[in-house]
C-alpha cells in the first residue's frame, strides 16, 4: 500500500512538474495570493475600512508581481526601492486629485518614464510598473489628501507582507528553481517517450493523433530546455558546471527528437520528413508497417517502456535498473542490435543514444554513480562522457551588440507610443466616463507590454477585449451570488487572482477573463457595482485597445512585416553561424563555442515564433499568408534541429572514436552556407539578386555512392543531417521569393 501511495504521489508530482516547469506559475500564484491574504488579514485586525482593504490588496499584488530579478539580494533592493516610489506616486495622485488637468499631464509623464525605465533592466521595469500601478490604485479607490496617511500605512504594510511571502514563506532561489526545472525536463522527456510509444502502436486511423502528441511533446521538451538554459548561470555553482548541464540537456533533447523521427520512419512507407515534426497540422505519412506484434515490434515496445522507466527513475539505484540501462546502452554497439529491418534497427540505435543522453544527464546533475553493475557497453559510454567533460572548454566570449540610440531604441519608441496612446485614451475615456476613464489608459498600457510590432499589439488588444467581455458576464454572476458578504467576496478575489497568475503565461485571454471577473467583486466590495459599470468596463477596454493600436500604427510604427523580417534575418545569421562552426570543426578546424551559438539560434527562433503570432492567429483574414508564416517557421525549426545535431556531433570529435574529421566536408557544406546567406540577403533587401543553388547531393560531393559505412570516416548521421539541412534551406527559397537554380558557370 505504501509503495502504491508513493507511486501515485510520484506520478502526480511528475505530471504537475511537466505541466508547470519549475513550478514557476504555481509559485507566482501562491506568493501573490499569500501576500494579499496576509495584508487583508492584518488590515482587518487594525480596523481598516473596505477601501483600505482593497488598496492594500492591490498594492500587495503589485509589489509581488513587479519584481523580476532571479537573485534574492537584488529582489530585496528593488522591493525596498519600490516602497518610496509607491508612496510618492499615491501622494502625487492625492495632491492632484482636485486638479484634473495637472493630474492627467502628470499621469502621461509617469507613463513615459515607466516605459522608458525598461532600458535599465529588471529593476527599472519593476520601479516603473510600481509607480504606474500604484497611481492607478489611487484613482481606483479615490485617494484624497485627508486619507493619505492611512493609504501610506496600507501600502507600507502590503510591501512588508510581500517581503514576508517572497523571502520567508514562498522563497524561490535560482538553485531551487533550476532543480525543479530539471524535474520538469525529466517529466516532459518521459511524456515524450510515452507519446512515441503510442506512435509505435497507432493504427492507420490514429496516426495523425499520435503524431500530434509527439509533435506537442517535442515542442514542450524544447520549451523546458530553453527555460533551463536561461537559469543555468544563476542556478549552478560555476560556469563550467553550467556549460556541462547545458550540453547534457541539449544532447537529451536532440536524442529524444531523433528517436521520434526514427520511429516515424520505421512506421512509414518511406523515410519520414523532419518537417513533419515541426509543421502544425501536417498529416502523418502513410503507414507501411502495421502495428503487428511480431518479435522485433515486441522487443521495441519493451525497450521503449524500459527507456521510459529509465527516464523517470534516473536518480534511483538498483541492480534491476542497472541491467535495463546496460541493455539499452548495448544498442550503441552494432553486434547487439536485434534482427530486424534497417529502419527498425535505426530505432534501436536511437534508443541506445537516448539512454546514453539520460546517463550523461544523470552524471552531470547528480555526480558520480555506482558502476559495479556496468556492462562493457555502459563502461564505454561512461568513458566517453568523462572524456567529453574533461575536454569541455569553459571559456565563453561575449558577443557585442549594436547599441541603438535616440528614437530607434525600442524603449524610447515604446515610451513615446504609449504616451500618445494614453493621451488619446484619457481624452476618449473622459467622454465615456469622467470617473472611470483610467480603465482605457490601463488597457492601452497593458497592450504595449512585451510587444514589439503593431500586429502584436492588435492581437493582444483583441485578446484582452475578448477576455473582458466574458469576464464581465462572470463578474455579473459572481456579484449576484456574493451580495453583501464581504469575506466571501475577498475569498473569491483570492481564487481569481491565483487563477490569473497561474494562467497568464498560457493564455492572455484567460488572464483578462479572471481580472475582469475579480474587478466585478471589487466593485461589489466598494459598493459601486452595477451592470452599467461592467458594461463601461468593456467600452473603456475597447477604447484603450483602439488607442494603443492607433498610436502603434501612426507614431514611430514598427510594422509586423518589418519586425518579422528583422528577426528572420537574425535567425538566418545564427543558423549560418552554427552550421559554419559545426562543419568547420567536423572538417578538422579549430574548436568553437558551439553550445552558445546553438543557444543563440534557439533564442532567435523563439523570438521569431512569438513575433509571427499576428500572422498565424486564427482570426487573421489572410489565410495564405498565415500558412506561409507557419511553413517558414516550421522549416526554420527543422533547420535548427539539424544544425544543433551537427553541433552536438562536432563536439564529440575529440572523444568519440567513430567520428573523425573529414576536410572534404567543408567544401560539400559550403553550398548550404551560401544558400543561407543568399536568403538572408534577400530578406534584408528585396532588391538583392539572390540565388539559392541546387546540385548534387552532399553524399555525392563527398565522393560517396550512398553506401557509406554506418561507422565509417564520415558517419551516416552527419551525412543525413547535412542532407536534411540542405533540403530545408532550399525549401525556404520558394515561400521567401528567392530564385532557385544551378550555380552560375
Amino acid at each position: 500500500m505504501r509503495a502504491a501511495g508513493r507511486s501515485v504521489r510520484t506520478r502526480l508530482r511528475d505530471r504537475v512538474a511537466a505541466s508547470d516547469p519549475g513550478l514557476l506559475r504555481l509559485t507566482a500564484g501562491l506568493r501573490t495570493v499569500g501576500a494579499i491574504a496576509l495584508t487583508v488579514a492584518l488590515l482587518s485586525l487594525l480596523g481598516a475600512d473596505v477601501h483600505l482593504l482593497v488598496a492594500g490588496a492591490i498594492a500587495a499584488m503589485v509589489a509581488t508581481f513587479a519584481i523580476r530579478e532571479k537573485q534574492l539580494g537584488p529582489q530585496a533592493v528593488t522591493l525596498a526601492a519600490g516602497l518610496p516610489v509607491a508612496l510618492a506616486s499615491v501622494s502625487l495622485s492625492a495632491v492632484l486629485s482636485t486638479r484634473p488637468l495637472a493630474g492627467d499631464v502628470f499621469f502621461i509623464v509617469l507613463i513615459f518614464c515607466a516605459v522608458y525605465g525598461r532600458r535599465f533592466g529588471d529593476r527599472g521595469t519593476a520601479l516603473g510598473l510600481i509607480g504606474f500601478q500604484v497611481y492607478f490604485l489611487s484613482l481606483f479607490v479615490g485617494a484624497t489628501l485627508s486619507g493619505l496617511p492611512a493609504l501610506w500605512g496600507a501600502i507600507a504594510l502590503a510591501f512588508a507582507c510581500s517581503a514576508v511571502l517572497r523571502f520567508a514563506v514562498v522563497p524561490a532561489t535560482p538553485t531551487s528553481v533550476l532543480v525543479r526545472l530539471r524535474l520538469a525536463f525529466r517529466a516532459r522527456l518521459a511524456q515524450l517517450v510515452a507519446a512515441q510509444l503510442e506512435l509505435l502502436d497507432a493504427g492507420a486511423d490514429d496516426m495523425d493523433k499520435a503524431l500530434e502528441a509527439v509533435r506537442e511533446g517535442t515542442a514542450r521538451l524544447h520549451e523546458t530546455a530553453m527555460m533551463i538554459q536561461g537559469r543555468l548561470e544563476e542556478g549552478t555553482p560555476d560556469e563550467s558546471a553550467a556549460r556541462l548541464v547545458q550540453r547534457r540537456i541539449a544532447e537529451a533533447e536532440i536524442a529524444a527528437e531523433r528517436l521520434g523521427l526514427l520511429l516515424l520512419t520505421a512506421r512509414s512507407a518511406e523515410r519520414a520528413d523532419t518537417l513533419t515534426l515541426h509543421l502544425p497540422g501536417a498529416p502523418a505519412p502513410s503507414v507501411a508497417v502495421p502495428a503487428v506484434p511480431d518479435e522485433s515490434t515486441l522487443t521495441l515496445r519493451r525497450d521503449l517502456r524500459a527507456l521510459h522507466t529509465l527516464v523517470l527513475r534516473a536518480g534511483d539505484a538498483g541492480t534491476a535498473l542497472a541491467h535495463v540501462r546496460n541493455r539499452l546502452l548495448g544498442y550503441r554497439e552494432e553486434e547487439n542490435l536485434p534482427p530486424a529491418s534497417a529502419a527498425v534497427q535505426d530505432v534501436f540505435r536511437g534508443i541506445g543514444e537516448a539512454a546514453r543522453a539520460v546517463l550523461g544527464l544523470r552524471i552531470a546533475l547528480d555526480g558520480p554513480q555506482d558502476e559495479s553493475d556496468d556492462s562493457p557497453a555502459t563502461a564505454r559510454s561512461r568513458e566517453e562522457l568523462d572524456a567529453e567533460e574533461a575536454a569541455l572548454d569553459g571559456g565563453a566570449e561575449e558577443s557585442a551588440q549594436e547599441e541603438q540610440t535616440g528614437l530607434r531604441r525600442p524603449t524610447t519608441r515604446a515610451a513615446v507610443q504609449v504616451s500618445v496612446g494614453s493621451s488619446l485614451a484619457i481624452l476618449g475615456g473622459e467622454l465615456l466616463s469622467t470617473q472611470r476613464w483610467y480603465w482605457a489608459v490601463l488597457t492601452c498600457w497593458i497592450v504595449f507590454i512585451n510587444t514589439s510590432s503593431t500586429g502584436e499589439i492588435l492581437v493582444k488588444g483583441y485578446r484582452r477585449l475578448l477576455g473582458t467581455v466574458f469576464g464581465v458576464v462572470a463578474g455579473i454572476v459572481l456579484a449576484g451570488l456574493v451580495g453583501n458578504h464581504t469575506w466571501t467576496a475577498f475569498a473569491l478575489v483570492l481564487v481569481l487572482i491565483f487563477a490569473m497568475f497561474y494562467t497568464a503565461p498560457l493564455s492572455y485571454t484567460l488572464m483578462s477573463f479572471f481580472v475582469t471577473a475579480m474587478l466585478g467583486l471589487l466593485y461589489t466590495l466598494l459598493h459601486t457595482y452595477s451592470l452599467d459599470v461592467l458594461v463601461l468596463r468593456i467600452e473603456e477596454t475597447a477604447l484603450g485597445a483602439f488607442c494603443g493600436v492607433v498610436a502603434a500604427a501612426l507614431v514611430l510604427p514598427v510594422q509586423t512585416d518589418r519586425r518579422t523580417n528583422e528577426l528572420l534575418e537574425t535567425v538566418l545569421e545564427r543558423l549560418s553561424d552554427v552550421t559554419q562552426a559545426a562543419v568547420g570543426q567536423l572538417s578538422g578546424g579549430p574548436a568553437d563555442d558551439l553550445l552558445d551559438k546553438a543557444r543563440d539560434l534557439d533564442q532567435a527562433l523563439a523570438d521569431l515564433r512569438a513575433a509571427t503570432q499576428p500572422l498565424t492567429h486564427p482570426v487573421t483574414p489572410l489565410r495564405s499568408r498565415r500558412d506561409t508564416a507557419r511553413y517558414v517557421v516550421a522549416l526554420l525549426e527543422t533547420s535548427a534541429y539539424h544544425a544543433r545535431t551537427l553541433a552536438a556531433t562536432a563536439e564529440l570529435l575529440p572523444t568519440h572514436p567513430s567520428i573523425a574529421a573529414d576536410p572534404r566536408l567543408r567544401g560539400a557544406a559550403g553550398r548550404t552556407v551560401r544558400n543561407i546567406e543568399a536568403i538572408a540577403a534577400r530578406v534584408a533587401d528585396e532588391r538583392a539578386q539572390a540565388l539559392v543553388e541546387t546540385g548534387p547531393s552532399i553524399a555525392s560531393l563527398l565522393g560517396s555512392d550512398g553506401g557509406t559505412p554506418r561507422y565509417g570516416r564520415i558517419t551516416d548521421r552527419v551525412l543525413r543531417h547535412l542532407e536534411r539541412l540542405d533540403e530545408a534551406v532550399v525549401g525556404l527559397a520558394r515561400p521567401l521569393g528567392v530564385r532557385v537554380g544551378p550555380p552560375p558557370v
